[in-house]
Parts: C-alpha cells; sequence; structure tokens
C-alpha cells in the first residue's frame, strides 16, 4: 500500500476508534514515538515497539478520551515516508496542531514519530 494511502487509513481507523484496523497498518516490531506517550508514561522515554504496545497505547487512549478525533488537515509522501498535519479534538481541550511522520517499509508503518508542542 503507498505511504498517502496508508495515512488516510489510518485517520479513518484512528476516528472509528478501530484498534484492530489502526494496527494493522503497523509492521510486527514498528516503533511509536510520541510525547503524549512520554507524558503519560514516563517509563517508555515517550517511545513503544510492536503491536502489542501499540494496541494497548490506542486502547487506553480511546478509553481515556471517548470523543478523540482526528482532522486531517495535510498529507505530502514519497516512496518510503508520510508526513501528515492534523488538529487532534477533545471535548473540553483546546484544539491540538499535531504533525506525524510515518517510515514505511512493506506497505506498513516500520516506525512513527508524533510532534507537537
Amino acid at each position: 500500500m503507498p505511504p498517502a494511502q496508508i495515512a488516510v487509513r489510518w485517520i479513518e481507523a484512528f476516528n472509528r476508534h478501530d484498534v484492530a484496523a489502526l494496527v494493522d497498518l503497523y509492521a510486527e516490531n514498528a516503533v511509536h514515538h510520541s510525547p503524549k506517550l512520554r507524558a503519560a508514561r514516563p517509563e517508555t522515554l515517550g517511545r513503544i515497539t510492536g503491536k502489542a504496545a501499540l494496541t494497548e497505547w490506542w486502547r487506553d487512549a480511546f478509553t481515556r478520551l471517548p470523543g478523540l478525533r482526528y482532522e486531517l488537515q495535510t498529507v505530502t509522501a514519497d516512496a518510503t515516508r508520510v508526513f501528515i498535519v492534523y488538529e487532534r479534538h477533545v471535548a473540553g481541550e483546546a484544539v491540538l496542531r499535531v504533525a506525524e511522520c510515518f517510515s514505511v517499509r512493506d506497505g506498513q508503518i516500520a516506525e512513527s514519530s508524533v510532534f507537537h508542542g
């Protein structure tokens, strides 16, 4: 699957809170970096590895934030990377502009990094 298509499917799965579909987009030993992860689970230093850890992370996020959704703003991709910009919406919180970069290998996300203030 081309990186740009992965990004669109990622946003769609995220907004459905479909953890299985979301995690299916990742390689078995994918690495995920996030400042929200660092804040919520300092012992991770903001980094988790593997589908089991990703599953746990997103299940927890969707449980804590049942109205969480992302509004896609921009997708920029080449053959092996995709960079997306989206707005994070949570009831009672200010909208947060977020950028995320996926490194793609063999049609799956091998590494993802989230950037926001």
